[in-house]
């Protein structure tokens, strides 16, 4: 006789020897529709994007979000039930067989279809066949992924991510996992989300911080980059970052995603630039590659005029002007600015796109800004009275600044009138390096061509706005 174990052992070996078509062999949609051959017994699972009935034969739409394509399902009309409806989901079981449409190569031939979870279609937000604008799937951040829109931004994100990663480990960098919570201000603007506890929140008297000192999420990895900087040549992160800057623009959120590099032994502008050059075009023909149908639905459906300037950015190489001939072409501009330009002013995004336009919307280059507008960890040029720093900002077509970087100061006597407390890397084994970062949404906005930056993160955060 067998124990209890034993005869649960048996009955799985048993199951488990069952050839693999009569259990059902479990399809992605992707895979389905990417099947060359007829298979026997499939299993298809997903979310119901059509159904139609005719007096001889169902048909159904499904779509599990492995691509933008659904997956015909035709069946006999017995199957149908009230609670196969647009939004439910489905478990189907049946053959893949060839299509007769020239629409798509396969469709399933459906021998059972089980209803997982119904969906009351008189409340659900979003409806079968109609186009929603991106404002109004904004407001179902719980929903919005079961749109066409969304659901092809959110691959593009995964496929964008997995370039940039392969990117800089094809080229030897390391992957450095920065702290999200973090003591410093690295870019000095104060524009910082402080953390505290629920007790330090509650008491009102003099506080202990849990840190002993205050403590913020992060605006950057950079100066902890360049801390790894001294052990590793080449060094990258690719992470959330946060600004509590009171804006609900088209331009920004308060947590956005950050790819950063630090580059050491690098004592020229021109190499940190060929970086941001490469990785754009790299990460961009990788996801054209990956995700053919789903860049297409943006750039015939949100931007038309976008697939042609992708393809000049990619095409040609980047321009790079000064930062006092970016002042002299805006001077000379015949459009009128909100912002005059000015030598010593910060250029504004609006003088940001003119200089894209007047390039020929070829990404630019703008480097060598005034000291006195940048933060003190960039390269003093020691160019005379001018006084300019070795910084540089990659600035593109309809979003204006993409990528910013700079040599970074490795020399302390230049340092020791700026900054105390970053004195310590520069005294032991420094080198010259340089590095720069590169905001992903903005990234994703410049490639697919999106006005707001809300509509290419899946939860965007922003003043007065944290929804789910």
């Amino acid at each position: 006789m067998l124990g209890a174990r034993g005869g649960w052992q048996a009955l799985r070996r048993c199951c488990c020897s069952l050839p693999r078509a009569q259990r059902g062999v479990r399809l992605r949609v992707r895979e389905a529709l990417g099947a060359r051959e007829p298979v026997g017994e499939v299993k298809v699972q997903g979310w119901v994007r059509s159904v139609r009935s005719q007096k001889e034969v169902l048909f159904l739409h499904i779509n599990d979000g492995s691509s933008l394509e659904s997956l015909q399902v035709v069946a006999d009309p017995s199957l149908e039930n009230r609670d196969l409806t647009f939004g439910s989901a489905v478990e189907v079981e049946g053959k893949l067989i060839k299509s007769p449409h020239k629409m798509q190569n396969m469709e399933l031939k459906a021998e059972t279809i089980r209803v997982v979870g119904p969906c009351d279609i008189w409340s659900f937000p979003l409806k079968m066949k109609e186009r929603h604008p991106l404002e109004y799937v904004r407001q179902f951040p719980h929903l919005r992924c079961r749109n066409n829109t969304l659901s092809s931004l959110l691959r593009i994100r995964s496929e964008a991510t997995a370039a940039i990663h392969s990117f800089f480990q094809d080229n030897g960098y390391v992957h450095i996992h920065t702290p999200i919570i973090t003591s410093n201000d690295c870019e000095g603007a104060g524009e910082l989300f402080q953390i505290e506890t629920t007790n330090e929140a509650r008491e009102s008297a003099e506080k202990t911080h849990f840190f002993n000192v205050p403590a913020f999420l992060t605006v950057s990895g950079q100066l902890h980059l360049e801390v790894m900087a001294g052990a590793f040549t080449h060094v990258f992160t690719f992470g959330p970052t946060f600004r509590a800057e009171n804006s609900q623009s088209r331009r920004h959120l308060a947590e956005f995603y950050m790819v950063e590099a630090e580059l050491s032994f690098t004592e020229s502008l021109q190499d940190v630039m060929q970086v941001m050059e490469d990785l754009f075009k790299t990460a961009t023909n990788t996801v054209l590659s990956k995700c053919p149908r789903d860049v297409e639905l943006f750039h015939k459906y949100v931007a038309p005029a976008q697939k042609d300037r992708l393809e000049q950015m990619l095409k040609k190489k980047f321009v790079t002007i000064s930062y006092n001939e970016a002042v002299e072409i805006l001077k000379q501009a015949s459009q009128t600015f909100s912002f005059k330009p000015e030598w010593g002013r910060d250029l504004q995004t609006e003088h940001e796109k003119y200089l894209v336009k007047h390039c020929g919307d070829v990404p630019v280059f703008v480097i060598n800004y005034p000291y006195n507008l940048k933060p003190f960890y960039m390269r003093d040029n020691e160019d005379g009275p001018q006084h300019t720093v070795a910084a540089v900002d990659l600035l593109v077509s309809g979003i204006g600044e993409l990528c910013g970087g700079s040599l970074r100061e490795e020399r302390l006597p230049f340092l020791e009138s700026r900054l105390q407390r970053y004195l310590d890397l520069r005294k032991f084994g420094s080198v010259p390096h340089g590095g720069f970062g590169m905001g992903f949404e903005r990234y994703l906005q410049c490639i697919l061509g999106v006005d707001n930056i809300k509509d290419v993160i899946p939860f965007p955060r922003f003043s007065h706005s944290c929804l789910l």
